[in-house]
């Protein structure tokens, strides 16, 4: 949900998204709270962390509760690493309305900080020019 959050807020930043134990699909409540917002995860692919851990990054931005301690180390180039923990709504055990509720939730609360962290970093940064 991050990354497609984070796109709808700004289309032209390049992101790449991954998990240590990524899923073998997107969870079809991800879906169904993100269609609500008008974002839409068709194309969707979970993917493993692996595959970027050589590459260079402007920003690497965990977003897991435990993301923090468990994610690997990024061994190319990092200029700023941030973490901006939530809950994991696929881990929310209960009825199908409570899952959905804490989908809904960790949707909204992952809208604002990203908001909040694009207004503040990335789009000055963006906008400062060279």
């Amino acid at each position: 949900m991050a990354e497609y959050i984070l796109r709808n807020l700004d289309p032209t930043l390049e992101i790449c998204s991954a998990g240590t134990h990524p899923a073998s699909r997107v969870h079809p409540k991800a879906i169904a709270a993100m269609n609500e917002l008008g974002i839409d995860l068709t194309g969707a692919v979970p993917k493993n962390v692996d595959r970027y851990l050589n590459e260079p990054f402007d920003y690497v931005i965990t977003v897991c509760d435990n993301a923090k301690e468990t994610c690997p180390i990024f061994l190319g180039n990092v200029r700023h690493r941030v973490h901006l923990g939530f809950q994991d709504p696929a881990e929310v055990t209960g009825s199908d309305s409570d899952v959905m509720t804490a989908f809904r939730r960790v949707r909204d609360e992952i809208r604002s900080r990203f908001q909040t962290f694009y207004s503040t970093e990335l789009r000055t940064i963006r906008h400062a020019g060279p």
